[in-house]
């Protein structure tokens, strides 16, 4: 009789196979990394999760939630000002990166870049963290248009959907230089011009 699936097991899986795939991409590692990483036997990944994609479903979720766990509360923080909020939140993510010399980008990024046109359900669940991000954005983006603070000229939504854009590039750019100057310059020019 196989043994039942151990939650500790499971969660060192996601945990450390999460950093090898921003490490060596998800197309540049096997299973074979993840579970030696892991110190798991590699049959045992599979008693985890079905397949390598839904794995990376997995990980990108989990890559979000601690993202809006450690930083999200920035964009509900009433005692400041909507769009300082926006500002300081990329600020923190930026912060993230930073710590690891930017040469990792977003798994977001990376994952959407590696398989958007061959994993479906991965490509569902980046969508859903997108439009989770996004609606964190317009919140707040929406509130500044109701205290006259922007301009109402475009939809919160559809801006929220910009500044993402431009922010995950100028991610990529970091990761191609290995620097922050891409990250410091959507602060510095992008925001400044797309908040106003």
């Amino acid at each position: 009789m196989p043994r039942p699936p151990n939650p500790e097991v499971r969660a060192r899986l996601l945990s450390i196979g999460r950093d090898v795939v921003l490490d060596k991409g998800f197309n540049g590692c096997g299973v074979q990394d993840i579970t030696a990483a892991a110190n798991v036997p590699k049959g045992s990944f599979y008693n985890y999760f079905e397949t390598k994609e839904a794995f990376a479903a997995e990980i990108v979720e989990q890559y979000w939630q601690s993202i809006e766990d450690r930083h999200g509360p920035i964009l509900y923080d009433a005692r400041i000002k909507p769009l300082k909020r926006i500002v300081r939140f990329f600020r923190a993510i930026s912060e993230d990166h930073g710590r690891e010399n930017f040469k990792l980008g977003c798994l977001i990024g990376n994952l959407s870049l590696e398989l958007s046109n061959t994993s479906d359900s991965t490509r569902g669940k980046l969508t859903e963290l997108l439009q989770r991000w996004e609606d964190g954005l317009a919140a707040c983006l929406a509130e500044a248009q109701e205290r006259g603070e922007l301009d109402t000229g475009i939809k919160a939504a559809e801006l929220a959907q910009i500044v993402i854009e431009a922010y995950e590039g100028a991610l990529m750019r970091g990761k191609v230089e290995q620097s922050g100057d891409a990250c410091a310059r959507f602060e510095r020019v992008v925001l400044p011009r797309l908040l106003r």
